[in-house]
């Protein structure tokens, strides 16, 4: 029988280790105790180090519950580990840790950090990112970015609640009524829409704009006044439902626009990416300027450059008289939720990987292909055999996602 070129070998069970998440402010685990438990019914040996989900209300003993083994040191977990499973992009030492051919599911952003690849090639790993999962109604389940948005947009109107020296909901009292406040959210996507949806809760009055005109029904259906600029291209968003760069004209024609709509807003929360590129700059010197003492702009682009000019990620400052939030990892304030979710999500993209007992990346199918960094194809020698190791005499192929 000859092993398909990216299985691990039926003989030998598969481990998955989950490590703690080392980046500064990080509270999430890529797994929770609930999915732990459906793996180890399939037969899956699962590893987690200890402590990995403390900051997300999973205790070890949850995992000990679930089938799960407990660890001590990441290289207790990851030495012998087929699957590593996590959230940030591992870091080298933690690589280093891994087998030869081992295969990494995690946000890599390979677009953005291209020598990330490198890391994984160099030393014979196979890796999935979850930023580069299609935006497709099959890939629903498995779509991170979706998840981890949903939340940043909706924690980002509670910044911007908590930031603003007004209520945001009409208050009518005995010492007079105060006017709702008025906000203005700039993209239209997952983030966008959830940060509509929270502010129109809590009472403010809603505008957004986003250069899809596609979006527009959907921002009405939440109650929100869509912003229309009437721009002179036609196509503004990409296959992957993501919004196209504009041209220089195009820009000018927007910036005139929302400058009025900016001026006028108490709160701006802005959205808008683009794959793979610095975030394009939306709020210039002369609309914060124009905006009235008080008003607060979030800025969830923050890590990216931000959409506005004065935005410093993971600081706020004050610019004429207006605070300018960058928060950095949002998800990561709501660190229980945000385990649930991605945890699911990743769930559902190893009922892929996971085939019969064994790992089977199918390059055919057009999810695998989208989110796959690396890969660790077996010469034609070492394919003939069904107990190789995937490991052994190995040629390394990479891409860009």
């Amino acid at each position: 029988m000859t092993q398909d070129p990216v299985s691990s070998p039926k003989s030998s069970p598969i481990l998955l280790a989950i490590l703690h998440e080392a980046k500064d402010g990080e509270t999430r685990v890529a797994m929770t105790p609930d999915v732990v438990k459906q793996w180890v019914e399939k037969g899956v040996n699962v590893v987690v180090e200890t402590g990995a989900g403390a900051m997300a209300s999973c205790t070890d003993e949850s995992y000990k519950e679930a089938g799960a083994t407990i660890a001590k040191t990441a290289k207790e977990a990851t030495s012998k580990a087929n699957i590593l499973v996590a959230l940030q992009m591992p870091s080298a030492e933690v690589l280093d840790l891994l087998p030869e051919g081992a295969l990494v599911i995690s946000f890599v952003w390979g677009l953005a950090h291209p020598e990330r690849i490198t890391e994984f090639t160099k030393r014979g790993l196979q890796a999935l990112s979850m930023d580069a999962i299609p935006r497709t109604s099959r890939a629903q389940t498995m779509d991170a970015l979706s998840s981890m948005s949903n939340i940043a947009g909706y924690k980002s109107v509670l910044i911007a609640a908590s930031t603003l020296d007004r209520y945001l909901p009409m208050m009518m009292t005995a010492a007079g009524t105060v006017p709702p406040a008025k906000a203005l959210i700039v993209g239209a996507g997952v983030a966008g829409l959830q940060a509509i949806a929270t502010a129109k809760r809590l009472g403010a009055v809603v505008e957004a704009y986003d250069i899809r005109p596609v979006v527009k029904e959907q921002v009405q259906s939440l109650g929100a006044k869509f912003v229309e600029i009437p721009l002179e291209e036609e196509d503004t968003e990409s296959t992957g439902g993501y919004a196209k760069e504009l041209s220089d004209r195009n820009k000018e024609i927007q910036r005139e626009t929302l400058a009025k709509h900016v001026a006028k807003s108490d709160i701006v929360i802005t959205t808008a990416l683009i794959p793979g590129r610095p975030a394009p700059k939306l709020i210039f010197e002369d609309m914060v300027e124009a905006m009235g003492e008080g008003a607060v702009i979030v800025d969830l682009a923050a890590e990216q450059g931000g959409n506005c000019v004065y935005t410093k990620a993971n600081e706020t400052v004050v610019e004429h008289g207006v605070k300018i939030v960058g928060p950095v990892n949002l998800p990561a304030t709501l660190g229980y939720h945000a385990s649930q979710l991605y945890a699911k999500n990743i769930h559902a993209l190893l009922q892929l990987v996971i085939q019969e007992g064994a790992i089977h990346l199918d390059y055919s199918d057009d999810i695998i292909e989208a989110a796959l960094i690396t890969a660790v194809k077996p010469t034609e020698s070492s394919a003939e055999s069904s107990t190789a190791s995937p490991a052994a005499d190995t040629e390394k192929t990479s891409k860009t996602s």
